[in-house]
């Protein structure tokens, strides 16, 4: 398993030298159980890719603690690679975890490159448009703990519920070897 500060460079070489799948975008899927590292590993490699890049977050499109399945990927394809992949810009309603029901639009735009991060990212349905897979993991109790600081402890019994279900969805997915790159997200990145 790779460092992720080490593997910024040969991830980025390797979405440059794939080709793209989603129409003329490029989809980077960074997966990984909650708590794990995704997010900080996105932000990174979407900052080395520059304004060739658009991000788009699961946790903006997850419908609440029940949201891995059910809706999710349907609404992702629909409002926003099903446009990607077409040439125009994606669209899709933020889920305002607070209120507990979806709000605002988000606009993403048609760029060389999507990073879509979060778990789920990496699911079956989507491997076909897919041109890199990166799957980041990190020890069961150290992305709860990441979880609680981030969440508050009132939502212990969602975070463990949720991992429950993440856990099946990945099993079903077989997510974590069907990735192109795998990282250790235990050295202090977090999601």
């Amino acid at each position: 398993m790779l460092n992720a500060a080490e593997t910024i460079d040969a991830v980025v070489e390797a979405v440059h030298t794939r080709p793209a799948r989603l129409g003329q975008v490029r989809l980077v899927c960074v997966d990984g159980p909650a708590g794990s590292g995704k997010t900080t590993f996105a932000a990174s490699l979407a900052a080395r890719l520059g304004d060739n890049a658009a991000v788009v977050h699961l946790d903006d499109l997850y419908d609440g603690w029940s949201g891995l399945e059910g809706t999710l990927w349907s609404r992702l394809e629909a409002q926003v690679l099903e446009p990607l992949r077409r040439g125009f810009p994606g669209r899709y309603q933020r889920y305002d975890w607070a209120a507990g029901q979806f709000d605002d639009w988000v606009d993403v735009p048609v760029r060389p490159v999507l990073v879509v991060e979060g778990c789920g990212s990496g699911r079956r349905e989507g491997a076909s448009l897919t041109t890199l897979l990166v799957w980041v993991e990190a020890p069961p109790d150290e992305r709860l703990r990441r979880g609680l600081e981030r969440d508050g402890e009132p939502v212990r019994d969602r975070w463990t519920a949720w991992m429950v279900e993440e856990n099946r969805h990945f099993a079903a997915n077989d997510t974590r070897a069907r990735a192109d790159v795998r990282l250790d997200g235990s050295d202090g990145m977090h999601s």
